[in-house]
């Protein structure tokens, strides 16, 4: 399965180490991912060089769409860490599409 990871980024964090510490959490996750026969996906991953060749400024006209456009790829979502906006809407996509939202990494089968 091609596995998207979804957590917080932005949300809750106020510096680019707190950022970058939600970053690694997801990256740590999908490495997890990729050990139980998976393919991580990070829509955080996807979004960021776009948004660095055109600027902050872009932010939100990238992350999100860029985001929501890899559910509609991936067969499944392991939704991590805290409040997250942007991560429940990735997750809700997911259920309302029929797909299912793991909340630990437990919960996905292996392949």
């Amino acid at each position: 399965m091609w596995v998207m990871v979804s957590g917080p980024y932005r949300a809750g964090s106020r510096t680019q180490a707190e950022r970058q510490a939600n970053l690694d959490a997801m990256n740590r996750a999908a490495f997890e991912v990729f050990k139980r026969g998976h393919v991580p996906v990070i829509g955080v991953n996807m979004a960021l060089p776009i948004i660095q060749v055109m600027g902050v400024e872009s932010y939100d006209e990238i992350m999100m769409p860029v985001s929501l456009a890899l559910v509609d790829r991936c067969d499944a979502c392991l939704r991590i860490g805290g409040a997250s906006k942007g991560a429940d809407d990735e997750a809700e996509r997911f259920r309302a599409q029929g797909k299912p939202v793991y909340r630990r990494l437990d919960e996905i089968p292996r392949a």
